[in-house]
């Protein structure tokens, strides 16, 4: 489906201008509401409008006038509302509006609407509009609902106090960072606490403190866990610090969908990190870190799951403890938090698995078994990441060291992705994972006795004809039980 919309949003600006209402109903009296949120000049034309509205309209002292409708009068308004209840009567005000030039809205006729009333959140000087295009009215009005319970009641006076030192910001703060840091703590910190509290004193006090001690801002790195790839299980805090940063730098296991939530201005720099092909080395990425926040900048590096977990954080923070740069570690959920819940698997299980091991495969490579290899044979749930090229060493050595070869195992590419794909088998069968090279993704695999606990509805077996076996299997277990 087109993310792309129809219509362009927008503010018309309609100050001390003619904005001209048709109408003796409802669908006027609405229109009418929505611009008293505004300084328009409200002109309502009706001959026969009915009792509520009336004394609405007399009640509020806007100009009403008692005429049928005839072409002269949509002259000289900014704005046309059509709202008659006659949808064949409100044509033909679109249509004299429309021979003027005059941007017009005939109420439920999108044909014959040249701009659409969106659902209004109004913290004047600050308006949050949402539109559906018609397709959702009741949408947007829930939608609205939501919003206004996030934005604070005093965002409009902390918008206008910051209108009354946009000149002093612009003369005295460099652009950039700087600027972008002070508006920040501007509109988060102790002056918006002070309007909300109704002390504009003290917030006056609090935001000329701000501006004496505005300046340079030093660079700032923070090593963000992107999670495994699903743009839900992005981090509050993540999506907060990708809006501030001025560059991301980001893996190859990123989504796109995930990078582009970022500010929409910052510097994107892909750095590659994917398995047989590094667009930069390690060594280059901690010098590329370093450089950017050395320029001042606000960096967020960007990485698969969690920045802990196999991600090499460890370099990286050296290399900016070196350089004297700050930073902050941003978690995110690790690949295989994400796979085990596609897999709907305890990861541990009473009674069965009381541990839980992280590796990558590649420590079962050497001659020397690690310690890590005797807790699976004493229950543990093991979780491999990046599996697929090493699955029949992982399982060669683990059945050496007395794991049973019936051992249950969970494979998972692309978990919490759309296209995830989910397949079980035993440790016997994992060899052959190597062979299915239709598998792209990032792969997981998790073996232990907790896994049998899993929910194998939707999964596929590692070993063709396997299925009807292992169905068998299960029910033979429960009947036992």
């Amino acid at each position: 489906m087109s993310q792309q919309l129809s219509v362009f949003p927008a503010f018309f600006r309609v100050a001390q201008k003619r904005v001209a209402v048709f109408g003796n109903g409802d669908e006027a009296f609405a229109k009418v509401r929505l611009l008293l949120n505004t300084e328009a000049q409200i002109v309502v034309y009706a001959n026969h409008p009915e009792p509520a509205f009336g004394s609405f309209l007399y009640e509020k002292g806007i100009e009403t006038v008692g005429e049928s409708f005839s072409a002269h009068q949509v002259e000289g308004a900014a704005l046309v509302f059509a709202a008659t209840g006659d949808a064949a009567a409100d044509r033909v005000i679109v249509t004299a509006a429309r021979q003027q030039r005059i941007p017009a809205n005939a109420v439920d006729q999108p044909d014959y609407c040249d701009f659409l009333t969106p659902a209004l959140v109004n913290r004047a000087p600050v308006a949050v509009a949402i539109g559906t295009e018609g397709a959702g009215p009741v949408l947007a009005q829930m939608i609205r609902a939501q919003i206004d319970q996030l934005l604070s009641p005093s965002l409009g006076l902390v918008a206008s106090l910051a209108s009354t030192y946009r000149e002093a910001v612009d003369r005295l703060v460099p652009r950039g960072v700087a600027r972008r840091v002070f508006w920040r703590r501007f509109f988060s910190g102790p002056v918006s606490d002070h309007v909300a509290a109704g002390d504009l004193a003290s917030a006056s006090r609090e935001a000329a403190r701000l501006l004496n001690a505005a300046g340079d801002v030093p660079g700032h790195v923070w090593l963000v866990g992107a999670g495994p790839g699903a743009e839900d299980l992005l981090t509050l805090r993540a999506q907060r610090v990708m809006m501030e940063a001025d560059a991301i730098v980001y893996d190859a296991l990123v989504p796109q969908a995930i990078v582009d939530m970022g500010r929409r201005d910052a510097e994107r720099l892909s750095v590659g990190k994917r398995k047989g092909c590094h667009t930069k080395s390690q060594d280059e990425i901690n010098h590329l870190l370093v450089k950017l926040a050395g320029d001042g900048k606000r960096v967020v590096r960007l990485k698969s799951g969690d920045p802990l977990i196999f991600g090499r954080a460890g370099e990286e923070m050296a290399a900016l403890r070196e350089a004297g740069i700050s930073y902050e570690i941003v978690p995110g959920i690790t690949a295989a938090f994400a796979a085990a819940a596609d897999f709907e698997l305890p990861l541990t299980l009473r009674g069965v698995a009381s541990s839980l091991v992280f590796t990558t495969g590649h420590d079962l490579a050497g001659d020397v078994l690690p310690d890590w290899a005797r807790l699976a044979v004493s229950g543990a749930t093991i979780a491999v990441y990046m599996g697929r090229t090493v699955a029949a060493s992982v399982a060669g050595r683990l059945m050496k060291a007395g794991l049973a070869p019936e051992t249950t195992v969970a494979v998972i590419e692309n978990a919490s992705r759309a296209e995830r794909r989910l397949l079980h088998g035993t440790l016997r069968d994992l060899p052959g994972l190597e062979d299915r090279t239709e598998l792209d993704g990032p792969v997981m695999v998790i073996i232990g006795d907790a896994v049998a606990g899993a929910n194998f509805a939707r999964s596929e077996p590692l070993v063709a004809g396997r299925r009807q076996a292992f169905d068998a299997a299960k029910r033979a277990e429960q009947i036992g039980n």
